[in-house]
């Protein structure tokens, strides 16, 4: 056996443990008893430890230094364990094993925080999340910025500078798209009541419309949707609201998004490196690519109208035209998962800033809930109503994922590119998507990004893709005229 194969060899053997500690994650989300949230904590913590050794075994080190590749993905297998090695030894085995620890135990008592609207609850085991992660990113940088080391870890090759001009390009377009918006009457909106089980069936119909393979993954409830896993066994979860079948069926599209991904890319890459996606921000185009560009379409939502007819009868919609304008609607609303396709990336902003200057100390946790109130009724215009809708709403700081809110907004970007050159490649998309026949357009992104997986760096598997290096100016045009028509404006 060559060096190379051993190396990657071992390397599968990490890539499954990495799996199993995921699978822990999901059913942490999804089946744990709330009781025990303390020993889930120990269990994380116990593999991490194991996945530190092994991430950051002087073995591994040997074996980088003479092991040649066979060819490009080879080459890039090295690539990617070089940089997750090299990564891995900055940071203490008892530094990763108490964040383990503490970000499992944090994620229960973010929920029941949540629930009872109690940030105080919360607020201690924020702080000793931030202090560890605080503690992490100084390992990380070695001496370079904090932030930066935390965005390399969901977005590498990109800094928290380029992420803020790309927001300070963006934010006065979106700023005087949504007011021209706002000033406009409303669509007219959903009525009615619409039955729990009757979603979930056609939430699923809807994870299966978009090519979500269901011999590889299930469908389950959460309070906050993700997907989990890679490979062979990719899961996601979704919610339902009585009142609003959008919520469910929209985090369905978004999270079969990123679980298509998954499920899409090369099967010679299972259990290695390449196997996963290359980047939070290109895994966020891929989502919101299915759920806006795809799944908010006129084309779509026509089909979608009929479905939903057939469901639930009438819901005070009488054609598929004020349905389209439902689905699309420009509302004001505190939630991020629930906010509209234009004023989604103003949340991400505030997010962005907040968590930056939680990590440089230019803002301390105690102060966390007041200076997310100030900053949303300064963005916004209205003030937070309570909590859930605040700074609990999200459980990403819970679980210590610091630098990841900025890549929805990169995906966003990415998604704008991927959006343009597709429609120029697929002349007839809109006839096939008011069929509700995705597979041309959900082919073309497993043929053009999705089976490559983490081949490329990220920058350049969208530049491959898309035919052009990244910009927000895709983006922007098609928010411009998809809502300038919406509106009559």
């Amino acid at each position: 056996m060559s060096t190379f194969d051993s190396l990657m060899a071992y390397e599968r053997d990490t890539q499954a443990l990495g799996q199993i500690s995921g699978r822990l994650g999901w059913d942490q989300e999804t089946m744990m008893p709330r009781g025990a949230a303390a020993q889930r904590g120990e269990e994380m913590a116990a593999i991490e430890a194991v996945l530190h050794a092994r991430r950051s075994a002087p073995q591994v080190a040997e074996w980088l230094e003479t092991a040649k590749a066979p060819d490009e993905a080879g080459a890039a297998q090295l690539r990617e364990i070089k940089r997750a090695f090299e990564r891995t030894v900055k940071v203490p085995a008892d530094l990763a094993k108490r964040l383990a620890r503490v970000t499992s135990e944090a994620q229960g008592k973010w929920a029941a925080s949540r629930a009872d609207e109690d940030v105080a609850a919360f607020l201690p085991v924020l702080q000793e999340v931030v202090a560890l992660k605080r503690e992490e990113g100084q390992a990380l940088a070695a001496g370079g910025d904090l932030y930066d080391a935390m965005v390399e870890d969901y977005e590498h090759g990109t800094t928290a500078d380029e992420i803020a001009a790309i927001f300070d390009a963006m934010r006065p377009g979106l700023v005087d798209l949504r007011a021209r918006v706002l000033d406009k009457p409303a669509p007219k909106a959903l009525q009615g009541s619409f039955d729990e089980a009757a979603q979930m069936k056609l939430t699923r119909k809807l994870a299966k419309t978009f090519g979500y393979d269901m011999s590889h993954g299930r469908v389950d409830k959460a309070v906050h949707p993700f997907s989990s896993g890679s490979g062979l066994d990719v899961r996601i979860t979704t919610r339902t609201s009585e009142n609003d079948p959008f919520n469910c069926f929209y985090s369905t599209i978004h999270e079969v998004g990123h679980a298509a991904y998954e499920q899409g890319i090369n099967r010679e890459f299972l259990l290695t490196p390449l196997g996963r996606g290359v980047s939070m921000g290109v895994h966020e185009s891929q989502s919101r690519i299915y759920e806006n560009q795809i799944g908010r379409s006129e084309a779509f939502t026509g089909w979608l109208y009929g479905e939903m007819r057939q469901v639930f009868d009438d819901f005070g919609i009488e054609d598929a035209a004020e349905f389209y304008k439902a689905v699309n609607a420009v509302h004001n609303g505190y939630i991020r998962t629930e906010a509209d396709e234009l004023q989604y990336n103003l949340h991400i902003m505030l997010r962005f800033e907040l968590e930056r200057a939680l990590m440089t100390g230019d803002l301390e946790v105690q102060d966390l809930e007041s200076a997310w109130n100030d900053r949303f009724e300064a963005d916004f215009g209205y003030a937070v109503d309570k909590p859930s809708n605040g700074c609990l709403q999200d459980v990403h700081w819970s679980v210590g994922l610091f630098g990841y809110f900025p890549t929805y907004s990169l995906g966003n970007v990415y998604a704008g590119c991927l959006n343009q050159k597709m429609r120029a490649d697929i002349t007839d998309l809109d006839a096939e998507l008011a069929a509700g026949n995705t597979g041309s357009a959900t082919g073309w992104l497993r043929q053009n990004l999705q089976q490559y997986g983490g081949l490329r760096s990220p920058r350049d598997t969208i530049t491959q893709a898309a035919g052009k290096s990244p910009s927000h100016e895709p983006l922007m045009q098609y928010l411009e005229d998809k809502f300038t028509r919406l509106y009559d404006l």
